[in-house]
């Protein structure tokens, strides 16, 4: 197994289908020519001795050629986040030297600097004259090598180096995803960014499908709709921030007026009802896809797919409502979990820890092994409930868990419900020190434009739905809650503000 072969199949089956299209630039590789870029370019990475292949740029052709080409040089990926500050970026390059590494033309000549790293600028890269030789020999298919490196946010101190072996990958791509199932008429448009998880697995799932990629290398909504409506995108995917904006940029439409957009899929933080409820007005043409999964599952373990969507939306059952704010069920092949702090599993409906077993799971970090059990279970530390039928609801970090005088609260519970208030567009819970239950509850609420409404009222509405220990003795109003680029709420720096 390597991923290459991935490459190599579609390549041989369409060699003059367009497969990438750089959204800034215009520029294109068809899976030919993408084919042999990569074999020029693993052949600069196999001569520069480096142990690592690094990636510190936005979404370009240089991703997926720098994917593919570490592949065939059997030298690991590891693409950085170029949002980190320097001295962060400087201490993760020290991690993975020595390096080949693939940077932004304004960031080279900084990065040349360091030792053990050899440089190339991103146009430099995709120059073919700068690449003396082709790689000779076939690339390794020993399913144990490792593919990627990701490492992770480091909320909670230095960044873990996620380790994904080929094996992981293709096993997800292999399970989920149909051989050139795509028409060529399709196309796919892709804003994640390079160094995620969703990042890597568009690259593979578009592949392997012979499915057409637009890179959108900053995401605006204005510019999706407007790149979405050029190349008549047949498929894309967001995360629940980005389809928030682009609804709200679509205020006052009837429709988004994109027929032609097939299937949206979204995923990597909490959809709130009413955003995909008025999503799936203004797509009523669109297949809507709830993906959640993370970097240690090589990507997508659960599937809220568009059945589910238009019977939960069309239910007049709040149980069976409510299941559009869930991530669906498991894939095949893949087991999911629900188990409190002592391990063991939980009754249906209630709230635990996310674990889950499969061929796609790693658990494996670099320099600290794999954290899986005997039974080879992944603890995601992500907290969540399963209904009575498996649909799989998500509610923030197990260590976001509020202790209010020995209950254990849910802040995923107490937004929700915030949420449903009709001048209210986002909500975060956080837990803050108090003297007498040693921990209270704070709330910062974003209102909708041009509405607002008394904290009191707020409180009363939550008090009105849920007991009252779960009112919140602190609201403060925002202009805008704080999430990372892959829309995942930064709840650490909302409880830094109380």
């Amino acid at each position: 197994m390597n991923i290459m072969m991935l490459l190599e199949m579609t390549s041989a089956t369409f060699p003059d289908r367009t497969a990438f299209t750089d959204g800034s630039s215009g520029r294109s590789y068809t899976y030919s020519q993408l084919f042999e870029a990569a074999a020029t370019r693993a052949g600069s990475m196999a001569a520069s001795g480096a142990r690592r292949v690094g990636m510190l740029d936005v979404s370009s052709l240089a991703t997926p050629l720098t994917l593919f080409a570490s592949a065939w040089a059997g030298v690991p990926y590891a693409p950085l986040n170029y949002r980190l500050t320097d001295p962060e970026i400087e201490a993760l390059l020290e991690r993975i030297k020595p390096a080949y590494l693939v940077t932004s033309d304004e960031r080279e000549p900084a990065m040349s600097v360091h030792k053990d790293v050899i440089t190339s600028a991103t146009t430099h890269f995709l120059t073919d004259a700068q690449h003396s030789a082709r790689i000779t020999g076939e690339w390794s298919m020993d399913p144990e090598e490792i593919a990627v490196l990701l490492f992770t946010s480091g909320t909670t101190g230095a960044p873990k180096a996620a380790v994904l072996r080929h094996k992981h990958l293709v096993s997800y791509i292999l399970s989920s995803v149909e051989f050139a199932s795509a028409d060529e008429a399709e196309a796919a448009l892709v804003c994640v960014p390079p160094y995620h998880i969703a990042g890597i697995a568009a690259i593979l799932s578009s592949v392997y499908s012979g499915r057409h990629v637009v890179q959108l290398p900053n995401f605006t909504a204005e510019t999706w709709i407007d790149l979405a409506r050029k190349h008549e995108i047949t498929t894309a995917f967001v995360v629940p921030t980005m389809l928030a904006r682009v609804v709200d940029a679509l205020e006052g439409q009837k429709t988004a007026g994109m027929p032609h957009l097939a299937s949206l899929s979204y995923g990597g933080g909490k959809m709130p009802l009413s955003i995909i409820e008025r999503a799936m007005r203004l797509f009523p043409d669109t297949d809507f896809t709830n993906a959640y999964g993370l970097t240690e599952t090589s990507s997508t373990i659960a599937v809220l797919g568009p059945d589910d969507h238009r019977a939960a939306a069309g239910s007049d059952s709040d149980s069976i409502r409510q299941r559009l704010v869930s991530v669906g069920k498991a894939l095949p092949g893949v087991e999911i979990e629900i188990r409190d702090d002592e391990g063991m599993l939980v009754a249906a409906g209630e709230r635990g820890e996310i674990y889950v077993r499969g061929e796609q799971v790693s658990g494996e970090y670099e320099g600290r092994g794999s954290v899986t059990n005997s039974e080879g279970w992944f603890p995601t530390r992500d907290a969540g409930r399963m209904d009575e039928e498996g649909y799989l609801f998500l509610e923030g970090r197990a260590d976001d868990v509020i202790v209010r005088g020995g209950e254990n609260i849910s802040p995923g519970e107490i937004e929700d419900v915030l949420l449903d208030h009709a001048a209210v567009r986002d909500a975060a819970v956080v837990g803050i020190p108090d003297e007498q239950w040693g921990e209270g509850i704070a709330a910062a609420v974003v209102f909708k434009p041009g509405q607002s409404a008394p904290i009191e009222e707020l409180q009363t509405w939550i008090k009105d739905r849920m007991r009252s220990s779960r009112v919140p003795q602190v609201i403060r109003i925002c202009d805008e809650l704080p999430y990372n680029e892959t829309g995942k709420l930064l709840r650490r720096v909302v409880k830094q503000t109380f």
